[in-house]
């Protein structure tokens, strides 16, 4: 008894998992500057900003009532305007004025131009150029017979001529150049050796009177004198080096000493410390305009609530009461009293209109047909012709004649 009333244990429930929340970067100490700027700025802020966040709420507001009441519905009427005007004429023009012309004009040109080049092609050219084919092939076989009937002639002749062109060559042209081959060549030998002659003379000379004065000059004047010039330039150049460093070195400490040093300690003992300063102030400030903006942004919302609480309560609230408690009672007499046996009125009366236009046409008919019938005479009945193949109604059978077998 005890076991069964024991409790039953429960599963234990998983763990639930909390989202990871990105723990925030720590933030530096403040000093007593900061907090002594922050609130006085913050409140001054929050005074400055209130009006011009309540001012900008109130234009986003009518701006998206514009927006929705007016300026949609207008542009999507310009938009229709401009189509019906502009672009639903050419369309128009296009497809029924524009693409049958192109098309009447494309079949009149077929017609006019494509269709008779055609024929003129097929039935005039045509022939014209196989005719002039077949006598120009006839003209040109002519030709090659001829050609044909000329040339053994003509090769029996040029073999004349070789013959005799080959025995004048061998016989008097080939001595004719051996003899003035030597004889050019003696003269080049002649030649070259008294050359050869002239240009040993020459170089010595040149060796002798020109190339050996040249080097004892430059090697026992021009290369002292160069030496002793090259030396004397070093020297200049080292001291106008020196000239300038001293000089350099003398502005350097002169503009250190008058501009620099004085700068920095300018910058570190006097901008630094006003810069640090107006930064805090610049960040307090721009922390503070977020913070108005967004105080101002609630309490914005909380005006623009109460105002709509307030429209609700004195101009809704009244007019549906209205609507309700009183114009609907007014409407659903109006229409149970006057609308409805209006309108059932209305409705017998077009009923009873039809049935009487019915009745009137049934009667101009029947009128007539008895004038035609008194003057024309009644119409012959046609006779009903003999048919072999049986009627809708009726059923194929053996006994019948409907087969090609059983015909009478």
């Amino acid at each position: 008894m005890d076991l069964e009333k024991r409790p039953v244990p429960q599963p234990a429930e998983p763990a639930r998992r909390t989202p990871s929340r990105p723990t925030p970067a720590p933030q530096a100490p403040e000093g007593c500057l900061t907090a002594a700027i922050r609130i006085p700025v913050r409140i001054v802020v929050l005074v400055l900003v209130l009006p011009v966040r309540m001012a900008w709420d109130a234009l986003v507001v009518a701006g998206r009532f514009l927006n929705d009441t007016v300026l949609r519905p207008a542009g999507r009427a310009l938009l229709w305007l401009a189509k019906a005007v502009l672009v639903w004429p050419w369309v128009a023009l296009w497809r029924h004025v524009v693409v049958p012309a192109a098309k009447g004009l494309g079949r009149l040109g077929y017609w006019l131009l494509v269709l008779p080049l055609v024929w003129l092609y097929q039935y005039v050219l045509s022939p014209i150029g196989r005719a002039v084919a077949w006598a120009a092939a006839g003209v040109w076989t002519g030709v090659v017979w001829a050609a044909t009937g000329t040339w053994a002639g003509a090769v029996w002749a040029a073999t004349g001529i070789r013959a005799g062109l080959g025995w004048l060559y061998g016989c008097t042209l080939v001595p004719l150049g051996r003899g003035l081959a030597w004889l050019a060549g003696g003269l080049w030998r002649g030649i070259a050796a008294f050359g050869l002659g002239v240009f040993a003379v020459v170089a010595w000379l040149v060796r002798y009177l020109v190339v050996v004065p040249a080097g004892w000059l430059y090697r026992w004047v021009l290369t002292p004198v160069g030496h002793a010039l090259a030396w004397t330039a070093r020297g200049v150049l080292w001291l106008i080096r020196m000239i300038f460093t001293g000089l350099g070195l003398g502005l350097y400490w002169m503009l250190r000493v008058l501009l620099v040093l004085p700068a920095l300690a300018l910058w570190r003992w006097v901008l630094a410390p006003v810069g640090r300063a107006l930064a805090v102030v610049g960040r307090e400030v721009l922390d503070a305009l977020g913070h108005a903006w967004r105080i101002a942004g609630h309490l914005s919302l909380a005006v623009g609530r109460a105002l709509a609480t307030l429209f609700r309560w004195l101009v809704v609230e009244p007019t549906r009461w209205v609507y309700r408690t009183v114009l609907t009672p007014v409407g659903h007499v109006v229409r149970d009293v006057i609308w409805k046996p209006a309108a059932a009125a209305a409705r017998a009366v077009g009923r009873t209109a039809r049935q009487t236009l019915d009745t009137a046409r049934t009667s101009l008919r029947q009128a007539r047909a008895m004038v035609r019938q008194a003057l024309l005479g009644r119409p012959a009945e046609p006779m009903p012709a003999a048919r072999r193949e049986p009627r809708a109604a009726e059923a194929r059978t053996l006994g019948s004649s409907t087969t090609a077998l059983t015909k009478e």
